[in-house]
């Protein structure tokens, strides 16, 4: 088989990676060029992106690796979005554990993610820095050192700028937009529970805002202002209106098969460069389809 050689090509002027993908490999449709992105066959300066709006700026350099092996990338369940020597930022689907509860279950994204890294090099090793219950979906940060690692747990407020999920919920939401604050406790059933006064839990706020809804539902956005277990599942259980899906805190039908809430945004300042980063990724299509359904009968 033939190899192909690796196209390097220089940042001259600032613009978003997908137009300059575009202008420089004119032969390619905008399917080809998010497949590469998709399977991390672009980096920026040695550093994997896989955002097409991502902003270059002038003086980087820009690798297309048309040899890499996509079956590292094309990791079921989750999606690498960045990576460097430091982090790995990803986007993980609805039933994939984020780490092992310590049964024999491997589908986690800690274990995907520590064979990809292992792949380049044995010694490699990853590291937990937050977790996302296994129903929900979206963006999630690992460390790629024990330095990294320790500065985010440590700091956690320091270096995250902004977490935002996506929500759909039962009911029609009344406020368009509102603050949640409440104290959170785990039992020894491990349901959270909820107290409006401080009842020795940990205290826990959520922000939300109406993108839409109807009379049967509501798609939301929700950002936290703490990070707590169970924290939005729980929120909407105060709220009276239970995310879709979501048995365990009040839902009573699941139409979309899934539990409804994705973590959508995840803006960061990296722990060693001290750069500003944010990852986005689209509202589930199943959150919209809820809505088209209702427009149709």
């Amino acid at each position: 088989m033939k190899i192909k050689r690796d196209t390097v090509l220089k940042v001259k002027e600032k613009m978003e990676l997908m137009d300059f993908l575009s202008f420089h490999l004119q032969g390619k449709s905008k399917n080809n060029l998010k497949s590469l992105l998709t399977h991390g066959q672009i980096t920026v300066d040695s550093q994997m992106v896989s955002q097409f709006n991502h902003i270059l700026t002038v003086g980087q350099e820009v690798k297309i690796n048309w040899n890499k092996d996509r079956e590292i990338k094309k990791m079921q369940g989750v999606q690498i979005l960045f990576e460097d020597d430091s982090i790995i930022v990803a986007n993980k689907d609805a039933g994939i554990l984020s780490v092992s509860t310590g049964g024999r279950d491997e589908n986690t994204a800690y274990n995907k993610l520590k064979d990809h890294v292992k792949a380049n090099n044995p010694t490699n090793k990853i590291f937990i820095v937050h977790r996302l219950d296994r129903n929900t979906s979206g963006i999630m940060m690992f460390a790629k050192t024990a330095e990294a690692q320790q500065l985010l747990q440590s700091d956690w407020k320091k270096y995250i700028l902004s977490r935002k999920y996506s929500v759909l919920t039962e009911g029609k939401v009344e406020n368009d937009k509102g603050t949640i604050t409440s104290w959170l406790k785990e039992n020894t059933a491990f349901v959270v529970y909820s107290s409006k006064t401080d009842n020795g839990g940990k205290k826990a706020i959520t922000n939300y805002e109406v993108i839409k809804k109807t009379n049967n539902f509501t798609l939301l956005e929700a950002s936290l202002e703490t990070g707590r277990k169970n924290q939005i599942r729980v929120h909407m259980q105060d709220l009276k209106h239970p995310i879709v899906g979501d048995k365990k805190y009040g839902a009573t039908g699941n139409p979309i098969k899934r539990l409804g809430l994705h973590a959508r945004v995840l803006e960061f300042i990296h722990p060693i460069t001290g750069k500003e980063y944010k990852f986005e990724t689209q509202i589930p299509a199943s959150f919209e389809k809820v809505f088209k359904r209702m427009r149709k009968r």
